[in-house]
């Protein structure tokens, strides 16, 4: 697994030191021979499993033959995948999700498939800390934990706002609507603040309605990350998939491709968003009140 909190740089990095390696013709074991390393060390660094120091940077970079100014814009970004802001440093105390929390940081648009909570980046602070909590009612952990998990919540809803601001697209099956965690005031709350935050142009949020002819998709929650080019260097996209321990990321392109595929099917067969709105509104109303 690729380190726990690393920044998104990291992952692009890797991804082009892996096709420089390959552009010059050269095997890993190659490298390793030539720069008397380990053979496993070039693996893993192509791999993401650990970073890359600059001195071993610019080693590879010369042995690839790289132009200067190429090698520079690389350098940078290696230099900026080693710093840690303030929402990846909150992060850090969740390792289970420390990984994804950095990719969304670095995304420039998530597509969120969601059947059983309203997704983190629209959640209120009260509904963020009813889901942790009856999490931390099966598995004990300090008390301060709640409320650093809600903090961390808002901090990564930062993203909505920056700028250029993260596009975000939901789609969120009816039952999360209907589903309590707190009490009715924190359900109300909630769905007020997720109806609120539909109208801002750059989230779209989508309800699939329990009485459609077509049954959502059977899976888990996930989100389509997909990112800008940086210091000339582009990202694949990012598939997170949910699960009890953490998050897993895909990153193989014929797999990637399943979950657009999966994601565009939702969104065909969900209510488009003003009807959502009214949805969520009528739920919070009559069941919330």
């Amino acid at each position: 697994m690729p380190e726990q909190g690393a920044p998104v740089g990291g992952r692009r990095l890797a991804a082009e030191l892996r096709r420089l390696r390959d552009a010059a013709g050269y095997t890993g074991e190659q490298v390793s021979q030539r720069l008397g390393w380990s053979g496993s060390k070039l693996s893993r660094i192509e791999l993401h499993r650990i970073g890359v120091k600059l001195t071993d940077l610019r080693k590879l970079l010369v042995l690839y033959g790289v132009d200067e100014t190429y090698r520079d814009e690389l350098l940078a970004l290696a230099r900026e995948s080693t710093q840690r802001g303030l929402v990846r440093k909150a992060a850090a105390s969740f390792p289970q999700v420390a990984e994804y929390v950095s990719a969304e940081a670095g995304a420039q648009s998530v597509w969120n498939w969601e059947p059983q909570v309203i997704p983190g980046l629209l959640q209120t602070r009260q509904y963020a800390r009813a889901v942790r909590q009856l999490w931390l009612g099966m598995f004990p952990g300090p008390a301060s934990e709640t409320d650093r998990w809600a903090e961390t919540r808002l901090l990564r809803q930062q993203v909505l706002a920056r700028d250029p601001p993260l596009q975000l697209s939901v789609v969120i099956d009816e039952s999360v609507l209907r589903r309590r965690f707190g009490d009715k005031t924190v359900m109300r709350e909630q769905l007020q603040h997720l109806a609120e935050s539909s109208e801002l142009p750059n989230v779209e949020v989508r309800i699939y309605p329990l009485d459609r002819d077509y049954p959502s998709l059977p899976t888990g929650a996930f989100s389509y990350m997909q990112f800008p080019e940086a210091h000339d260097v582009p990202l694949h996209d990012i598939v997170s998939v949910e699960l009890h321990a953490g998050t897993q990321d895909i990153e193989d392109e014929d797999q990637t491709y399943q979950y657009r595929v999966a994601f565009e099917y939702l969104v065909r067969r969900s209510l488009d968003p003003e009807q959502s709105r009214a949805l969520i509104s009528a739920v919070a109303s009559e069941l919330w009140t």
